[in-house]
């Protein structure tokens, strides 16, 4: 192996940058040359590649976003555009490439080495979702759940001034995890998660319980589902049932940008060094993640097929501190 090439795809995520990072180090310490292959598939099928330096990828770690840029490639998904993809790594002379994103990303490379299997690929898990399937963490995860705590925080000072209830709306497509991790941290009394139905009779009895015994204020954590936005729908459901004054709050996009946490830029080394070291050992169609504080490899078919679940026992302990 003389030559890879790194790109990121999909859904930025803060701690990207140090894994890019972490990538390029490794592989000029292995006497590598390095393409980084900017805006994902759609740069990786026009060949849109600038080469990897120490100089390139000094001062980035604490960068959120991707310096390579990023995008969700319609024409990857066609035979045509993989096809042009692989003729494209045969130009660049690539013996191996790192994708970091999430299971659209990985899906994709599945179906790239199945069409054209002519450089090894080696997946790392970038997601502020978290819902990739075979490693605990997502690079980003950290840092949008903790950008979120900080939003409840905020929002519980003014919703104490005013008794009032709040509906926070996080991201997360269809996986709880955001919501789950945040809700607890920030001490939410009622949590909407895609992994659960929803019982807004239900919700608005636990809410007007605690105004009762003397709670000045609610938040209810909502995962965005398929739908950003469904919290102004939730509190309107809601407001047929109780008379409080109620207001929401949809995180949106913040919960990307900024600088990557500690733990984000940790994992993010961590899984940059063992991309690029596993490519090393010649492993290809796999995806290098953390499970149970271990390095694991996961087969990317896996990776997307699979669906990751919710931690039960922080399901168990939300539903406790919440009561």
């Amino acid at each position: 192996m003389k030559r890879i090439g790194i790109l990121t795809s999909g859904g930025d995520a803060p701690g990207m940058n140090a894994c890019i990072r972490a990538a390029v180090r490794t592989a000029l310490a292995n006497d590598l040359a390095v393409a980084g292959i900017r805006r994902g598939y759609t740069g990786l099928i026009e060949g849109d590649a600038v080469p990897l330096d120490r100089a390139a990828i000094r001062n980035t770690i604490h960068l959120g976003g991707t310096i390579l840029e990023t995008s969700r490639s319609q024409d990857f998904y066609t035979k045509e555009g993989r096809l042009r993809a692989a003729a494209a790594i045969e130009r660049m002379g690539l013996d191996g490439v790192v994708l970091i994103g999430g299971d659209g990303t990985f899906h994709g490379a599945s179906l790239l080495a199945a069409d054209a299997d002519t450089v090894a690929l080696v997946g790392v898990p970038g997601s502020i979702d978290n819902d990739v399937y075979g490693t605990d963490y997502c690079i980003g995860f950290d840092t949008a759940a903790n950008c979120a705590v900080e939003a409840v925080d905020r929002i519980r000072d003014t919703a104490r001034s005013h008794e009032r209830l709040f509906f926070i709306e996080v991201m997360g497509r269809t996986a709880g995890f955001l919501a789950l991790e945040s809700g607890i941290a920030g001490g939410a009394e009622e949590l909407v998660i895609p992994e659960e139905e929803l019982s807004v009779a239900r919700m608005s009895e636990h809410i007007r319980e605690g105004f009762t015994i003397g709670k000045k204020s609610a938040i209810v954590v909502v995962a965005e589902g398929k739908t950003p936005g469904v919290s102004f729908q939730i509190a309107r459901e809601v407001r047929e049932h109780l008379d409080l004054d109620s207001r929401v709050v949809v995180l949106g996009h913040l919960q990307r940008g900024g600088p990557p946490t500690l733990r984000d830029r940790v994992l993010g080394s961590l899984l940059g060094v063992a991309a690029v070291e596993a490519l090393l050992e010649g492993r290809s169609g796999c995806m290098v993640g953390e499970a149970g504080g271990a390095l694991a490899c996961t087969p990317l078919e896996e990776t997307w097929r699979e669906k990751k679940s919710l931690n039960e026992n922080l399901r168990r302990i939300f539903a406790i501190l919440s009561g």
